[in-house]
């Protein structure tokens, strides 16, 4: 089975052309410009798990390094990547989707740049960002995002979404860009961040 190759914007059925997919990773991956400032990039992969008006319930709906399992243990992220050095996924979230609450509507995917401030870094020397969903069952990759290059000055990235849509899951390619990093995004979704 080919797999599908997705554009900014498109949405497209996770579950109903996939019978039986249950159990997913997404994984995401970027490459960075070492020469930009000299600081290492840490890019950070963060869920939002929000209600039917697009909104984080709280902390528990914020699934990210310090808090790695969320959704009464249906979403799980396998842990911070420090430097996004290698090919492949740079981090990897589980999604158990039978086992998502049903007061969760939508599934965020967000990538955000850590202390992208300090450091003056930002989206624009980010290349080769991607998003993939792949089933955990067989290993197969089902679908990806790539987000080309469309990024200047932003320091988080909404990816992509899942969304409940009559009792299936859909896939949103989102790709939009946010001034202001995490807190931007927390803000967002309704929450508020220290």
């Amino acid at each position: 089975m080919a797999v599908i190759s997705l554009q900014k914007g498109q949405k497209i059925d996770l579950t109903k052309g996939n019978p039986g997919l249950t159990k997913i990773i997404v994984g995401l991956g970027w490459d960075t410009n070492k020469y930009s400032g000299g600081s290492d990039f840490d890019l950070d992969a963060s869920v939002f798990l929000l209600d039917k008006n697009g909104r984080a319930g709280g902390l528990e709906d914020f699934i990210y390094y310090n808090n790695l399992v969320g959704g009464n243990g249906s979403v799980t992220h396998t842990g911070d990547n420090l430097t996004g050095e290698g090919d492949g996924d740079d981090e990897q979230i589980k999604v158990d989707l039978p086992a998502v609450p049903a007061h969760v509507d939508k599934i965020a995917f967000t990538v955000t740049i850590h202390e992208a401030a300090q450091r003056s870094q930002n989206f624009g020397q980010v290349s080769n960002a991607f998003v993939r969903v792949v089933n955990e069952a067989n290993g197969q990759e089902v679908m990806r995002y790539d987000l080309g290059e469309d990024f200047s000055v932003e320091t988080a990235l909404v990816v992509c979404e899942l969304y409940r849509h009559q009792g299936e899951w859909k896939f949103n390619a989102v790709g939009s860009g946010f001034s202001g990093g995490l807190a931007a995004l927390c803000g967002n979704y309704g929450l508020q961040v220290g």
